[in-house]
């Protein structure tokens, strides 16, 4: 199947995790759990936007959970209600039902050159489209645990927001937005990866369940922004000392429940409906470029709330915040603006 995109018809990206949000913490946090049914709700409002706006064409990653083949059949019962959708076309790929289909779709899609990737997920698959392509903005829809990157927001205003940059209606000035990550690197480069919101460290020395939601094992969290109103472990950083996400910087927490070190304690929302102490020690704001060494000897670096890096005695573990690091869609501002530009006026003829 050819996933190149036609000359004639602006094409978008789409990514969306069938399993996301079925992680431990829907269990132990009575988290929500979006059934595929809403999903492909979800993509229907989008794709019916973005097409309203001109968008002809959509690459979409591949799945064996249910999410294609639902998608497919209800556009065809959409497409007799006259919806604008853009044509849907499906990446050449097999699915493996693993983080790997989200690396490898992040990929393809960006040597198809779309303008754009629609991500349906939690932190964990907005991070790994990050990871493979930094260059292509993304609008992230909220369908994992926490969500402290993606947004939550109507679809439809989303997918307005998509189009309306992807057949260059607007441009890249006008509406995206540049964010901040973290990098974490393991002996000079040796082993890297990154996080979007949060990197942890925690005493646990094997990954086992990835999901983190215990707090007796963890030493340090670093920020890249900390919202007060954010659910998961950035909330610790968004009660106790608020960045957003366009200020420059970021922020450091040293953990300890040692009443010889603790400093305070903190009550913080660290899953849903599970809001538990906090023992701070101290905390720091994190300057652009500046590497921060981990202390901790041996463990498991966890990001975006995901157990994903051991390292042992000996390691060098090193955190970066950066800067300008990956584009997004701002949905609010490309509304704004076309309603400055009076996009969605049409005026009736006069006799």
């Amino acid at each position: 199947m050819s996933t190149a995109p036609s000359n004639q018809a602006p094409c978008i990206g789409i990514i969306a995790n069938p399993v996301s949000a079925r992680d431990i913490r829907r269990i132990v946090a009575n988290a929500g759990n979006l059934q595929i049914t809403d999903r492909v709700s979800m993509l229907l409002r989008v794709l019916g936007a973005a097409g309203s706006v001109g968008v002809g064409r959509a690459l979409m990653m591949p799945d064996n959970g249910g999410v294609s083949a639902m998608l497919i059949r209800a556009m065809a019962r959409e497409h007799e209600l006259q919806h604008a959708f853009p044509k849907l076309e499906f990446l050449d790929m097999a699915p493996t039902t693993t983080v790997n289909d989200t690396f490898k779709a992040a990929r393809m899609l960006m040597d198809a050159g779309v303008k754009v990737i629609v991500v349906l997920g939690g932190d964990g698959t907005h991070r790994a489209v990050v990871r493979e392509c930094r260059n292509i903005p993304i609008a992230g829809m909220s369908t994992g645990t926490n969500n402290a990157f993606p947004e939550l927001r109507e679809p439809t205003i989303t997918g307005l927001a998509v189009g309306l940059y992807a057949t260059g209606q607007f441009s890249a000035a006008q509406a995206l937005v540049r964010n901040k990550l973290l990098e974490v690197s393991i002996n000079e480069g040796e082993r890297r990866d990154i996080a979007l919101v949060d990197t942890v460290i925690s005493s646990d020395r094997f990954i086992g369940s990835r999901a983190l939601w215990k707090m007796d094992s963890l030493s340090a969290v670093y920020l890249s922004f900390a919202e007060p109103q954010a659910l998961g472990l950035s909330s610790i950083g968004g009660l106790l000392q608020p960045v957003s996400r366009q200020a420059p910087g970021g922020l450091a927490i040293h953990l300890s429940d040692d009443p010889a070190l603790r400093r305070l304690q903190l009550m913080a929302p660290i899953a849903p409906g599970m809001v538990r102490p906090v023992g701070i020690a101290r905390w720091e704001t994190m300057p652009a470029n500046q590497p921060f060494m981990v202390a901790q000897r041996a463990g498991v670096v966890a990001l975006d709330g995901e157990r994903e890096l051991t390292f042992d005695s000996g390691d060098r573990v090193q955190i970066t915040l950066r800067e300008d690091a990956f584009p997004t869609v701002d949905v609010a501002a490309c509304l704004q603006l076309a309603a400055d530009k009076g996009l969605f006026r049409h005026f009736s003829q006069q006799p």
